[in-house]
C-alpha cells in the first residue's frame, strides 16, 4: 500500500505564507505601488521634458509710428482793458469784443466757433486812484487746421486793432482719431515685433512659433519735429503717434 508523499516542511511553510489573505494583500498593495512610482516616474520625466520644451521662448518689442495731421485746433484767446473807470474799461471790453469776433468772420470762421469762456473784474488803487481792469476770454474750436494757423500767423492784426492780448493766448492743435488707425499701428507692431524674434531665431537655430502674450503699451502722440515732449508739442498741427509693443513668442 502507497503512503502519501511527505512534503518538505519548507514548502509546507511557503504555502501557508503565500495563501495567506494578508500576505497577498500585502504583496498586492507592493505591485500597485511599485507600479505607480514607474509610471509616475515616467510622468514626471515626460512632464519636465514638455515644461522644458514649453519654456522656450523670446521677447521682444515691436515699434510702430505715423505722422499725422492734426484734426482739432482750438485757441483760448485771453484780453483785458484797464480803467481809472469801470464804465469805460467795460466799454472798452465790448469794443475789444467785437474786434475779435470781426477778425475770426473776416478770416471765415462761423459764429459758434467763437465762445465766450469766462470774464472777470479786479481793482487796485495807488496814491488815491483806483484803476478797474476787466478780464474776458473767448475760445475758438474749430476742426478747420488751415483755416486755424491763418489765423495764428494773423493774430498781430488783434494788436493793431487795439486788443491787448495777455500772455497765454495761444494755438493748441490737438489729434483726436487716434481709435481709428490704432488697430492698424498695433498689427504693424506686432509684425515688427516677430521680424525682431525671427532674427533672434536665425542666429539661435530655432523658428518662430505662436505669441504667448501680449502687452500692447502706451500710445504717445508727440510733435513731429523738434524735441518730443518738450516745447512745441501742442502748437504744431504736426504729430506723430507712436507705440511699442512687447511680445512674447514660442519658439520651435
Amino acid at each position: 500500500m502507497n503512503e502519501p508523499a511527505v512534503q518538505p516542511a519548507s514548502d509546507t511553510k511557503a504555502g501557508a505564507f503565500l495563501g495567506d489573505p494578508v500576505t497577498l494583500r500585502w504583496f498586492g498593495t507592493a505591485l500597485i505601488g511599485s507600479l505607480g512610482l514607474i509610471v509616475g516616474g515616467y510622468l514626471l520625466g515626460d512632464g519636465l521634458l514638455r515644461a522644458k520644451e514649453a519654456d522656450r521662448s523670446v521677447t521682444v518689442r515691436g515699434l510702430a509710428e505715423r505722422d499725422v495731421v492734426a484734426n482739432l485746433a482750438t485757441w483760448t484767446i485771453s484780453y483785458s482793458a484797464t480803467s481809472p473807470s469801470l464804465t469805460q474799461a467795460q466799454a472798452k471790453m465790448r469794443s475789444d469784443t467785437q474786434a475779435i469776433r470781426d477778425f475770426f468772420s473776416e478770416l471765415g470762421f462761423p459764429q459758434d466757433a467763437l465762445q465766450p469762456t469766462g470774464a472777470n473784474v479786479s481793482s487796485y488803487t495807488n496814491e488815491g486812484i483806483t484803476q478797474f481792469t476787466v478780464r474776458q476770454r473767448m475760445a475758438l474750436r474749430s476742426d478747420d487746421i488751415e483755416r486755424a494757423q491763418k489765423a495764428v500767423a494773423q493774430q498781430f492784426d488783434l494788436v493793431n486793432r487795439g486788443v491787448f492780448l495777455e500772455e497765454g493766448s495761444s494755438m493748441a492743435y490737438s489729434f483726436t482719431r487716434l481709435n481709428d488707425i490704432k488697430p492698424e499701428m498695433v498689427a504693424e507692431a506686432t509684425r515688427d515685433a516677430r521680424a525682431s524674434a525671427e532674427q533672434f531665431a536665425q542666429d539661435s537655430g530655432a523658428g518662430v512659433g505662436e505669441i504667448k502674450n501680449a502687452t500692447q503699451g502706451y500710445f504717445s502722440i508727440e510733435a513731429r519735429d523738434g524735441d518730443s515732449g518738450g516745447w512745441g508739442v501742442s502748437d504744431t498741427p504736426y504729430k506723430k503717434v507712436r507705440v511699442v509693443t512687447t511680445v512674447n513668442f514660442a519658439l520651435d
